[in-house]
């Protein structure tokens, strides 16, 4: 009988092994059909280390991040080849998306001062492959209303795809450790708050789930989070595996999902397999923390925690920011998540996937909760309400909002959160002194494939929020009037 089990175990480690063989020989046929790698995926500036960082204050931190975009110009604009010399590229010194000939530089960390003595302090924290960038109107609101607004760089972000073939998500957190202990330097006292899209969001959270364990750490007074990294696909997982074969320089190319023309002047195209990797391992962490508080009765110790989430998302998992998070959290800490739901109001019927329409009644568990719920959808008559239920409610409160859907989206995006019509690169009204060299966002493209660089798919994603100024009144809660 032993000799039977060990017989079977054998054939069965065999076919794994072969099964594994076999998508490996397929993911290098594929890749190596694909475009060459430029530069920007092999150049990887020296970023601050994890030890320095857990030292250094914001002077050191912006003269690290100069070096690193010296290296960005010396070893890859100033090093192109004819051929890359062109427009649609942004490390072309000569294209209208070459982010160092903008009047600001949005790839960099930044400090927003308000107009008198802040009476507050926001620390605002990115997503994966993202910049500063996508926190500017955020912090701007912040700042209107008198909160001095911090926004750091991750590691690895803002320079060149390649950076992220090398980071980890603890040097991220190292990163938001230094941010949120610049904004305590700055301002001992007064209300401190942590507000991370995506990535981002899994960062704020951890800090504070951090702060919970060790006192020594700056706990905030508010959490605020969009689109945020609580749970990811079970891709992620497995994703090193895809990246084995570049361990032979031949095959370097295996080591990224996804090889693109970088055109956004913000935000990278291309997605390299450690990307991946590190977004499993911090939601794995992550996870990993919030049960262990959870069963050690510690999470009343978060402050309150205000998430706004589209209901379908393919990027991060909308279910696991309320299993994994919300269900988790005691009552009394006055915690809502605000669902944006589909667009009810225009019959797309059956060109829904399977189970899409019925996402919301899937994933919301049923009243009463220990947290708030808000639901902003249709009112059946083409206008856009909030669907309010109290913590402990059963019934839910409906409130007007004069916001309406924008007759051709069908529903928000993981990426649209934290930007409204009105931005420059992916706005679907971009303002007209707004300028970042492509208006993404107003692109409404329709033609035959392959004549873009870059496949249509990428276009038809929303990347703007119509219901944005409901994002900015609900932050505004907790902040006094613009000045």
């Amino acid at each position: 009988m032993v000799a039977f089990t060990r017989r079977w175990l054998v054939r069965g480690a065999g076919l794994l092994l072969g099964v594994i063989a076999l998508v490996l020989v397929l993911r290098i046929y594929d890749v190596q059909r694909g475009p060459p790698l430029g530069p920007w995926h092999t150049v990887v500036p020296a970023e601050m280390t994890r030890a320095a960082m857990e030292t250094a204050d914001w002077r050191a931190w912006l003269a690290a991040e100069q070096a690193v975009m010296e290296t960005v110009r010396r070893e890859v604009t100033e090093a192109l080849d004819t051929p890359e010399r062109v427009p649609v590229n942004r490390y072309f010194a000569g294209s209208p998306m070459h982010a160092p000939g903008f009047a600001q530089d949005w790839n960099r960390s930044f400090i927003l001062e308000p107009d008198g003595p802040p009476n507050g302090v926001a620390v605002f924290l990115h997503g994966l492959t993202d910049a500063p960038f996508s926190m500017r109107h955020l912090a701007e609101a912040y700042r209107a209303r008198g909160f001095l607004a911090i926004g750091i760089r991750m590691p690895g972000h803002g320079s060149v795809p390649a950076g992220l073939t090398d980071a980890v998500w603890e040097d991220w957190m190292a990163a938001t450790r230094l941010a949120v202990r610049t904004a305590r330097a700055r301002l001992p006292e007064g209300p401190l708050h942590l507000v991370g899209y995506s990535n981002g969001g899994a960062l704020a959270l951890k800090h504070a789930l951090d702060a919970v364990e060790d006192p020594r750490l700056p706990q905030a007074d508010r959490i605020v989070l969009l689109s945020p990294m609580v749970g990811v696909t079970a891709f992620a997982r497995f994703a090193g595996i895809a990246g084995l074969p570049a361990l032979l320089p031949r095959f370097a190319k295996t080591a990224w999902l996804d090889i693109q023309p970088e055109f956004n002047p913000f935000k990278y195209n291309s997605f390299p397999v450690n990307a991946a990797r590190q977004t499993h391992r911090l939601t794995a962490a992550l996870q990993a923390q919030l049960d262990r508080l959870a069963v050690a009765g510690r999470l009343a110790g978060l402050p309150q925690v205000l998430t706004f989430q589209s209901v379908v998302d393919a990027t991060v998992s909308t279910p696991a920011v309320l299993t994994a998070l919300y269900a988790r959290l005691p009552a009394g800490g006055e915690h809502e998540v605000v669902l944006f739901d589909l667009n009810r109001d225009i019959r797309f019927g059956p060109l829904f996937a399977p189970g899409a329409d019925a996402a919301l009644e899937r994933i919301v568990a049923p009243a009463p909760r220990h947290y708030a719920l808000t639901v902003i959808g249709t009112d059946g008559a083409g206008t856009v309400a909030a669907r309010v239920m109290p913590a402990g409610a059963t019934q839910a409160q409906v409130q007007p909002l004069g916001l309406s859907w924008p007759r051709d989206v069908f529903s928000l995006s993981h990426v649209a959160l934290p930007f409204p019509p009105e931005d420059g690169l992916y706005g679907a009204q971009p303002a007209p002194g707004d300028d970042f060299g492509v208006r993404l966002g107003a692109l409404a493209l329709r033609g035959e494939r392959g004549a873009l660089v870059i496949g249509l798919d990428s276009f038809a994603r929303v990347t703007s929020n119509p219901f944005f100024p409901y994002i900015i009144d609900r932050l505004s809660e907790a902040l006094p009037q613009p000045r």
